[in-house]
C-alpha cells in the first residue's frame, strides 16, 4: 500500500522559511516523479513543483527563486524548502506521486503579513 506523509508545515511571519517533507513508502520512489501541490481555501489545487526520477526540477513561475525542491532516495523523502514567503503562499501543501496517482494528506502553511 502507498502512503505519502507530509510534514513541516506551520505558521511563519512573511519572509520567513520552512521545509516541508513527503516520506513515501510502499511506492518504486526511485522510478518516479514527485511533486507538490497547494490548495488555499475557496480555491482550486495548483501544481507547484516537479523533482524527476533523475533529479531534474520543474517549478510553477510564482515560486521560482524562492522554494527549492530535492530529493533523498536512501530515504525515500522529497523536501520543499519555502524561502522568503508571502501572505499568498497561505494553502495546504500536498505531495503526489506520479508513478501511481497517490496523495499524502496535506499540510498546513500559513504565512502572516
Amino acid at each position: 500500500q502507498v502512503q505519502l506523509v507530509e510534514s513541516g508545515g506551520g505558521l511563519v511571519q512573511a519572509g520567513g522559511s520552512l521545509r516541508l517533507s513527503c516520506a513515501v513508502s510502499g511506492s518504486t520512489f526511485s522510478n518516479n516523479t514527485i511533486g507538490w501541490y497547494r490548495q488555499a481555501p475557496g480555491s482550486q489545487r495548483e501544481w507547484v513543483a516537479n523533482v524527476g526520477s533523475g533529479g531534474n526540477t520543474y517549478y510553477t513561475d510564482s515560486v521560482k527563486g524562492r522554494f527549492a525542491i530535492s530529493r533523498d532516495s536512501a530515504k525515500n523523502t522529497v523536501f520543499l524548502q519555502l524561502n522568503n514567503l508571502k501572505p499568498e503562499d497561505t494553502a495546504m501543501y500536498y505531495c503526489y506521486d506520479y508513478g501511481g496517482g497517490y496523495w499524502g494528506q496535506g499540510t498546513q502553511v500559513t504565512v502572516s503579513s
